[in-house]
């Protein structure tokens, strides 16, 4: 599925709760204590790690900002002891492979995309349980936590409905 141009302005605003300092997102991590914790990218990997909360998936493509990430956040992500999982995701699409490791993935994972796991956070949210979070970096603006409900799965599935069907990301 490739994300069309039109459809991009509506995932530029954060998708769930914007806290602009990682400590206070991490507060209400902690007092949420959600069934399932889901982080997408690798500064919210790595924060979330440095706060001492372990990700049961961590979705990440070891760049930040479409450069290579830092070695600080790469040792921390390595650090993370987890099942690998490897898929392949071109930008602005969700592939098959992306989605069905999110779907199958048992925690603790993580989830390393060849490519960009940027969109990653609408397969995460689907495929999560509810009471779950998925935590993502808003570029700029802080630290982004999704609330996983029946609503917000409502919310998601209405925006893949905007994709575009794309040939090269079939099922192999």
């Amino acid at each position: 599925m490739r994300l069309p141009p039109e459809v991009r302005p509506l995932l530029k605003r954060p998708l769930g709760k914007l806290f602009a300092e990682t400590g206070a997102a991490i507060e209400h991590l902690r007092r949420l204590r959600p069934t399932r914790l889901i982080a997408v990218g690798d500064i919210a990997t790595a924060e979330l790690l440095a706060a001492g909360l372990r990700p049961d998936i961590a979705v990440v493509d070891f760049r930040v900002m479409r450069a290579p990430a830092s070695d600080d956040i790469r040792r921390a992500i390595d650090a993370h002891r987890a099942r690998i999982l490897w898929v392949r995701n071109p930008a602005g699409t969700i592939t098959p492979e992306l989605r069905d490791a999110l779907e199958t993935a048992s925690p603790p994972a993580k989830i390393i995309v060849d490519g960009e796991e940027d969109l990653a956070v609408l397969p995460a949210v689907l495929a999560a349980p509810v009471g779950s979070v998925v935590a993502y970096g808003q570029p700029n603006e802080g630290l982004v936590l999704v609330m996983v409900t029946e609503q917000k799965k409502r919310e998601f599935r209405g925006l893949l409905k905007l994709f575009k069907r794309d040939s090269a990301c079939k099922r192999t």
